[in-house]
């Protein structure tokens, strides 16, 4: 076992965070001696440490002395879920507002340098068409698409989009320009709204102009402490790729596929898994009835796998002490000793932890000769986005593994549980479809993009007001794990409001939701999962005429529902019984023909 000199040598600030001794912290910090990144034997940070035991003034200090927020546990949680476990608003204030100063100094000081990468490329224009996609049935026809414009000149850029995000209620479209403009002793980020025809502009601020534009209200605050903590990603480590096949039995080959002219080998990504992580340890009994009844008919459809896990001082939770910082009374040689077997138990609140698992089959065409080059390119207009778009960020994190040889021309990525993103590179330098402003020019051997340099200027007549990033559209990426589940309930949805329960069923019929005052969930749960399945049968039927006729005159019930499915399943059956006897007779013309040949 550790003693306690030997916690006080390695670990000093660790230490003087552990005894929150926060006077002697401030001088251990201004001495500037010590590496406030360092991680202890549980791998937390300082930071992290202090947070994680709610201790306000410690963090306080740290925080002031330019601890890193942005950092994460050994478990993958960040410093501001942590902070939210506590429950304590003011630290979680705290945190929150240096988190936004930080990613905000960090991004915005990477992005000359991003442009300057650029300058040195060769001007492009290229459409990034996104379409979100998923198996469900009928999921796929209610996701939205959209197609990026990227424009290049030198070291300014344009993206041109209408999808700008998803605030939590619905889908926000827009018609937006996005243009970054180099220069020598920094940059200009212009922010275009072509509907409202005002322009927010901003030059690269100094650190501490930018600090007291980013703020979090109450509301930002209450909201994340009477809601799960959640964190979704893409488990990466055991990701492979390889070659898909097309042909016969015997005779199959590597599949090759022509995207938009360009002949492309086709690679599948095995062992995806989507994972979601739901911690509720802060919340009140009240809070967690809430969330568990918002839980939608379309996630027990969907059958997302769920794991219900708990700390092992949860269910001890009557026999801990009433110190909440560390309510399993480790002793300081305990948690500094990383031989040492905790038997699950931590500081902190006992989390409450909820995994779901979604296995996934993500898919790349890649194209050996190619137009663009991925990392000198494309990689800093993915960059340059991924500061203001979740799907950017998912994408950038995507293509940063190591992929095979060959410039990615279709991505399909997994972006939430059963909604997946496909994204498609075309109209290289428009010469598939013209657009304005962009030209070109045939070199000896090889054709050179020209732009028009209006193209990264202010529209005239638009008005300039605001600071971009300020309002709203702030630039960053939060957590949105529930977005599936609120863009499938009221995203495209013409009838009701923001505040309005709609099922699966009103929102394909677009019909406002009739409920009862007191409905009972359970029976509702299970009559608008019937519904929703007739739904989707009945759109993958509309071939078999004489089927819906039939049923038509039939109440709505589960005889009904049993019995369509009962008929898609045989149709589905003969049908694949067909392709297999129609591959059989092919296999054995095949062979008749070889061995006459003989």
């Amino acid at each position: 076992m550790v003693h306690i000199d030997q916690i006080k040598l390695e670990y000093p600030l660790h230490w003087l965070v552990w005894t929150n001794d926060y006077q002697n912290l401030q001088s251990e910090l201004a001495k500037k001696l010590h590496n406030k990144e360092k991680k202890d034997a549980r791998g937390r940070t300082p930071l992290m440490l202090a947070v994680t035991m709610g201790y306000l003034e410690s963090a306080r200090i740290l925080l002031n002395n330019e601890a890193n927020v942005n950092c994460e546990n050994s478990e993958g949680w960040t410093v501001v879920q942590e902070a939210v476990a506590t429950g304590d608003p003011e630290l979680l204030h705290l945190v929150l507002e240096r988190r936004d100063f930080q990613r905000y100094t960090s991004r915005m000081a990477g992005i000359p340098e991003l442009l300057q990468r650029l300058k040195q490329a060769p001007d492009f224009y290229v459409e990034m068409k996104w379409e979100f996609t998923s198996w469900v049935p009928l999921v796929s026809r209610m996701c939205p698409s959209d197609t990026y414009k990227v424009y290049k000149q030198g070291s300014n850029v344009r993206v041109d989009t209408t999808l700008l995000g998803f605030d939590h209620t619905s889908w926000q479209r827009g018609n937006r320009s996005y243009v970054f403009q180099g220069q020598n002793d920094g940059a200009t980020m212009m922010e275009i709204d072509h509907d409202l025809q005002q322009v927010y502009c901003e030059q690269m601020k100094a650190p501490d102009e930018a600090l007291g534009i980013l703020v979090p209200n109450e509301e930002t605050v209450s909201q994340r402490l009477t809601t799960p903590i959640v964190t979704s990603f893409v488990d990466t480590e055991k990701i492979s790729f390889e070659r898909n096949k097309a042909g016969m039995w015997g005779w199959r080959s590597d599949k090759t596929e022509t995207i938009n002219g360009y002949d492309c080998k086709v690679f599948g990504a095995s062992n995806v898994e989507f994972i979601t992580k739901t911690r509720t340890e802060h919340l009140t009994e009240t809070d967690k009835q809430r969330s568990k009844s918002n839980k939608t008919p379309l996630q027990n459809f969907l059958g997302i796998a769920e794991i219900t896990e708990s700390e092992a001082g949860v269910a001890a939770a009557t026999n801990l002490s009433a110190n909440s910082s560390n309510p399993c009374n480790l002793t300081a040689e305990q948690y500094f000793d990383p031989d040492w077997d905790l038997q699950g138990k931590d500081i902190g609140r006992p989390k409450e932890l909820n995994v779901k698992v979604q296995k996934f089959r993500a898919n790349l065409w890649l194209c050996e000769k190619y137009p663009l080059s991925l990392p000198e390119q494309i990689l800093p207009i993915v960059d340059l986005m991924a500061i203001s778009s979740s799907h950017f960020a998912k994408l950038k994190d995507f293509i940063q593994m190591q992929l095979p040889a060959g410039f990615p021309v279709k991505i399909e990525i997994p972006l939430f549980h059963v909604l997946n993103a496909r994204i498609t590179f075309g109209n290289i330098f428009a010469i598939d479809c013209e657009v304005p402003k962009v030209a070109r020019l045939q070199e000896e051997d090889r054709l050179t993009c020209v732009l028009d340099e209006t193209l990264f200027q202010c529209p005239a007549g638009y008005t300039q007001i605001g600071i971009a990033g300020t309002d709203s559209r702030r630039p960053f990426v939060e957590d949105e794990d529930d977005l599936l589940q609120f863009a499938i309930q009221q995203s495209l949805i013409d009838a009701g409001t923001e505040k309005e329960e709609v099922d699966i069923w009103e929102a394909l019929k677009a019909q406002k939701p009739s409920r009862p005052s007191t409905p009972n969930f359970a029976g509702e749960e299970e009559r608008q999962l019937q519904r929703a399945i007739q739904a989707s049968l009945e759109y993958y039927q509309q071939g078999a005429g004489a089927v819906e006729s039939s049923l038509e005159s039939e109440s709505p019930n589960v005889d009904s529902d049993l019995h369509m499915a009962l008929l898609l399943s045989e149709k589905q059956r003969r049908k694949e019984e067909e392709e297999r006897e129609e591959e059989q007779k092919m296999l054995e013309e095949i062979l008749r023909l070889s061995l006459t040949e003989k």
